[in-house]
């Protein structure tokens, strides 16, 4: 004769399905009902403590290259540049990147080059951090249906314990009646 574990238990009479056939966040929605826990988590802190340091620094350089303190510092920075270069060095004869600003230009490119990438890896961790959010509002979502769905059982039986006991009652009168 098999055991079943209450994990098997609950998880044929809540899922009707086998703990074989559960996926990673059934399993753990049915152990937190098992052990009496909660499932709720905060997708920003899990995702936070699963981030590397290269996940966090693109996260970093995302929040300030999308910024507008970023946009008005690297604007002044580049017409600072052309100032210098087309009107205050080139008056003493020493501008080190004369109109067309080839090297400013370069710089630019480069500052693309490295920026780009960096801002897809933050985008991508965003979206593994939503896809997160909807694993954990499924378990959310999941645990407190099956809350309901046994409170439902349970007051289907105790309603149908209480009928019982009426019923019983009444047999009981109706038989200790007299003409019965």
């Amino acid at each position: 004769m098999a055991t079943h574990s209450p994990l098997a238990d609950l998880s044929q009479r809540l899922l009707g399905k086998a703990p074989d056939d559960l996926d990673e966040e059934e399993r753990r929605v049915l152990a937190g009902i098992e052990s009496g826990t909660t499932v709720s988590r905060d997708a920003a802190d899990v995702s936070d403590e699963q981030a590397t340091f290269g996940e966090r620094l693109s996260d970093r350089v995302a929040k300030i290259g999308g910024s507008w303190a970023f946009i008005i510092a690297f604007t002044l920075v580049l017409i600072g540049w052309m100032l210098l270069n087309s009107d205050i060095l080139a008056h003493f004869g020493r501008a080190f990147d004369p109109y067309p600003y080839i090297f400013l230009n370069l710089l630019l490119s480069t500052v693309a080059a490295i920026q780009a990438p960096v801002i897809m890896m933050s985008q991508n961790r965003q979206s593994a951090k939503d896809r997160l959010a909807a694993s954990l509002d499924y378990e959310t979502n999941l645990r407190a249906e099956l809350d309901i769905l046994r409170i439902h059982h349970k007051i289907d039986h105790l309603v149908l314990a209480r009928l019982d006991a009426i019923e019983q009652k009444i047999d009981g009168l109706a038989k200790s009646a007299p003409g019965a």
